[in-house]
């Protein structure tokens, strides 16, 4: 079977399998890896779902994401209730400093800001954002806040990445300058890119991460 018809018809198999997605009209193409995703969908999360579930499949080198949301007029909500909701629920997670992250809404676009110890707090604000309803879009702009001892990021890293049975090889390189993290090499999958750069996150002192790992 042609490569690229195999891994269009393995991604449409996966969007039909995740509960999350609504899958009846998403479009699926794919040529040397990178798949593109078009179409439409009544929700945020169900963008942002239907993204992550392309990039589990074997073979998938890159993921173009091209799908529009419309949402269902019972779904539609004033900016300032998307606002408001969004720093309630904020409130409620444990995980996320108080009064940290600040909240802006345009047409139903969320733009979050201000600053946070971790890269977890910064991935929890917007997780906790992309599921509101009337969000058409998150622009996740919270800072990490620098740490003053940065020096063993690079090892820290490549120790965590050797512990994980993923990462049995040297296929992947680290470097580092401050908080900035620069990865490089390649791996066997998009999950596995997507795993490395986590990874680097979880790294105390880490800012920022570049992930320059290609898919082989």
């Amino acid at each position: 079977m042609n490569t690229d018809h195999k891994l269009k018809t393995d991604v449409l198999a996966e969007l039909a399998w995740e509960p999350s997605v609504s899958a009846d009209h998403i479009g699926v193409t794919a040529k040397d890896g990178v798949v593109t995703l078009t179409g439409h969908v009544d929700t945020f999360w169900q963008k942002h779902a239907a993204e992550n579930a392309a990039g589990r499949i074997q073979g998938v080198k890159a993921v173009a994401e091209e799908i529009e949301i419309r949402l269902p007029l019972h779904a539609k909500r004033a900016d300032d209730e998307i606002a408001a909701a969004a720093l309630s629920r904020m409130s409620w997670d444990s995980s996320i400093p108080k009064d940290a992250v600040k909240v802006k809404v345009e047409k139903g676009y969320v733009t979050l800001t201000g600053q946070v110890d971790w890269h977890y707090q910064h991935e929890a604000a917007a997780t906790m954002v992309r599921s509101l309803t009337g969000v058409t879009g998150v622009s996740n702009q919270i800072s990490i806040k620098l740490r003053p001892d940065t020096a063993a990021i690079s090892d820290d890293i490549m120790h965590a990445l050797h512990r994980s049975w993923f990462f049995d090889d040297d296929n992947i390189h680290v470097s580092a300058e401050g908080g900035k993290v620069h990865l490089t090499g390649t791996v066997d999958s998009w999950f596995d890119r997507q795993t490395a750069a986590s990874t680097a996150w979880a790294a105390p002192g880490t800012t920022s991460v570049e992930n320059d790992i290609r898919v082989s």
